[in-house]
């Protein structure tokens, strides 16, 4: 069944994929208002779908292992990589949101669904256009943007199901994220990571985007931008063994929450370090990076010379990601303010080091 919007000359056209008896009709008079819609079974998702799509809408029972399978072998080919994808789920547990990022998910709804909010999603996950970007840059982008994503899910869904995280799995990363911010830029990272991923994954791909940028504006060899690019993508690792009620609360943490979040970087520097194989420098960062230079960070309360250099860099990035990134109990804060906010910690931060990260900070409003 195919349904088309009523205005004339819509400038987007998504393809939505549906297993429901109802074929989705209440999110498709939804999408309507924004869009020309394409309505079709998940059975019949074609090889190469024609016409120019804006992006595919998945609306699927993520408990059926025979939808999910038929979608994965379709999203998994050439035809589909470059298209952003948005998976509604049937709640928003984090089960679901985890399945459906595993997929390729770029953005996920919930039911039931509100359909203002659902409409600034579409116009952010979908580019106003008949067409996705297929230029070099563009394509450089998302196949960073993706690469990193396995990693994130590899952390984030392998990790508390025993499933160990290798270094081999960031190597087969590092080099198409190092790629993609050379070949479009940082703003165009953060822009893109900021539509489609949320909490503790868009987080880490938030810093690790800042963490390259600021390594090719120093103008480090290929192989420390390398190593900061692994560290950065990892820093976090130990996330993934925090509950998830914790780390999806909307709202500040208490006293007893906090305590249990700051336990993140000796779990991860344990889970790393128990699997082998990864860099000293790694496992610094993921151990250190809420350390502080006057003393007062954790776990080990470090002092200055006690820090090195990558740690002190991951620490302005983690720093600034997470001021400007929109929480549920605060408003983003500019690239700007976030600055200055950093300069007022004075002695905490290497000083040298954040004038340096200026430019890249500034330059990614």
């Amino acid at each position: 069944m195919t349904t088309l919007a009523s205005r004339s000359s819509p400038k987007r056209r998504l393809l939505l994929a549906s297993d429901r008896t109802d074929q989705s009709t209440e999110l498709t008079s939804i999408l309507q208002s924004v869009s020309e819609v394409n309505t079709i079974s998940t059975s019949d998702l074609p090889d190469n779908p024609a016409g120019h799509f804006s992006g595919i809408v998945v609306d699927i029972n993520l408990r059926s292992a025979e939808s999910v399978q038929r979608v994965r072998n379709k999203l998994r080919t050439e035809a589909y990589r470059s298209m952003p994808r948005l998976f509604v789920l049937a709640d928003a547990l984090h089960h679901g949101s985890m399945q459906a990022w595993a997929l390729g998910a770029t953005d996920t709804i919930s039911r039931p669904f509100d359909a203002e909010g659902i409409l600034q999603r579409i116009r952010a996950a979908f580019p106003d256009t008949i067409s996705f970007d297929t230029t070099a840059s563009g394509k450089a982008l998302n196949s960073g943007i993706e690469a990193a994503h396995a990693v994130m899910v590899k952390i984030f869904e392998g990790l508390p199901a025993g499933v160990p995280l290798t270094f081999q799995d960031v190597l087969q990363a590092e080099k198409k994220i190092l790629k993609a911010i050379r070949k479009s830029s940082l703003r165009e990272w953060l822009a893109t990571v900021g539509r489609h991923h949320t909490g503790s994954y868009r987080h880490c791909l938030f810093v690790t985007g800042f963490a390259v940028a600021f390594a090719q504006h120093l103008d480090m060899r290929e192989d420390d931008q390398r190593r900061l690019a692994r560290a950065a993508l990892l820093h976090d690792v130990g996330k993934a063994f925090i509950p998830v009620a914790i780390l999806d609360k909307p709202g500040k943490l208490t006293d007893e929450e906090t305590t249990i979040v700051r336990k993140h970087p000796r779990l991860g520097y344990d889970a790393l370090a128990a699997e082998g194989g990864f860099p000293p420098e790694m496992l610094d960062v993921v151990l250190h990076h809420h350390e502080l230079l006057d003393g007062t960070g954790y776990p080990n309360g470090l002092r200055a010379s006690q820090i090195s250099d990558i740690v002190r860099l991951t620490t302005i990035v983690d720093i600034h990601a997470a001021l400007v990134e929109k929480r549920a109990y605060r408003l983003p804060f500019t690239h700007a303010k976030a600055f200055a906010v950093m300069e007022q910690m004075g002695g905490k931060l290497d000083q040298h080091l954040l004038q340096a990260f200026r430019s890249v900070a500034l330059g990614s409003c």
